[in-house]
């Protein structure tokens, strides 16, 4: 008789909503140990999965900063030969940006990292966080021929696996919370998990050793046009001062206002060496900014296409292409290809 693979996982709690029960002497919410997982869900047991459990201080993901994400990394990485997955307990408000930022930060990747969470805590009866926790982790321990089956970073919630670089948090109250408009699902779930082969990404050399970036620019700022802006506005926003890097929220297909203030004001951070990435509002579709005049005029400024990238996904990127210390030529360069599947070319 063939032997039955058992995998094993490391859980990552990092805090949020799954991570609390409520405390039945007080009625209040209070954190849940999940070193009593079993316990708490006996079921788990049929998943023929080890899963070891690694406690982080418990943070509000509105607090998260680029230092738990290299803090991550370092984690994975000095525990990636023992364990054949990692799936991470994440509050969802940056759920998206962590994701995105790990997804970049971790390269020749061949296990999955699955990230999760729950709308409702996980001790409340109603709650999404059982069915995500369990298939997230089922998700992570799969694995066909030998080799993973999704050896991407990603993102597990209700019934939808997301590449995490494509993914944004849509909802503050529908369990269903994440979207990926310009990327299909890599797996759908139901009776069964339909994972979505031509769509999941591998490595290029599965024999290459894992590697990660822990150097992330911070000097990144967001810059969300919108009719009525007043030029002192946006000319104090890109003039501040150790700003290496603009996400350009434009309107539609990447168009902006034609005023000479504004075009000016664009070239010149570009001009002092400020990398300019323009990103559409719209949750769906991409920049094609030779297609309007708007567009033309950002693009001969220097403005680089951020494509049908995701916000949280082109601020990510960013933070880690100017910590590599490039010159502006090549992180240009670099942010119109696609190094983690993140946008399409």
């Amino acid at each position: 008789m063939a032997e039955t693979f058992r995998a094993s996982i490391l859980l990552i709690y990092t805090g949020g909503t799954i991570g609390m029960k409520t405390n039945p002497e007080t009625g209040a919410l209070s954190p849940f140990d999940f070193n009593d997982m079993y316990e708490e869900f006996p079921y788990l047991k049929m998943l023929n999965v080890d899963i070891s459990v690694l406690h982080f201080k418990p943070i509000d993901s509105s607090n998260v900063t680029p230092a738990l994400w290299i803090e991550l990394a370092r984690l994975i990485r000095d525990s990636y030969a023992s364990f054949d997955g990692f799936v991470v307990l994440h509050g969802t408000d940056t759920m998206a940006y962590s994701a995105s930022a790990l997804s970049f930060m971790i390269e020749n990747l061949g296990k999955p990292v699955v990230f999760t969470g729950s709308q409702i805590p996980i001790g409340v009866l109603r709650t999404d966080g059982r069915e995500n926790l369990i298939t997230a982790i089922e998700i992570a321990a799969a694995k066909e021929g030998g080799r993973a089956v999704v050896p991407e970073v990603c993102i597990y919630f209700q019934n939808k696996l997301f590449r995490a670089n494509r993914t944004t948090k849509h909802s503050a109250e529908l369990l269903n919370a994440f979207r990926s408009d310009n990327y299909p699902a890599l797996a759908d779930v139901g009776v069964n998990i339909h994972y979505n082969e031509p769509f999941i990404r591998r490595a290029k050399e599965d024999s290459a050793p894992l590697r990660i970036a822990t150097a992330l620019e911070t000097g990144i700022e967001i810059v969300k046009i919108f009719p009525g802006m007043r030029p002192e506005t946006l000319g104090a926003m890109l003039r501040i001062p150790g700003v290496r890097g603009v996400v350009l929220e434009t309107y539609g297909a990447g168009n902006a206002p034609t005023a000479d203030w504004f075009v000016r004001a664009v070239g010149r951070a570009v001009e002092r060496g400020t990398v300019v990435l323009n990103v559409t509002q719209c949750q769906g579709g991409s920049v094609s900014m030779d297609m309007y005049e708007t567009g033309r005029r950002l693009q001969e400024c220097g403005v680089v296409s951020g494509r049908d990238i995701t916000t949280e996904s082109a601020v990510t990127k960013l933070m880690y292409l100017l910590g590599q210390n490039w010159d502006g030529d090549r992180v240009r360069d670099m942010l119109g290809r696609s190094i983690r599947g993140e946008i399409t070319v």
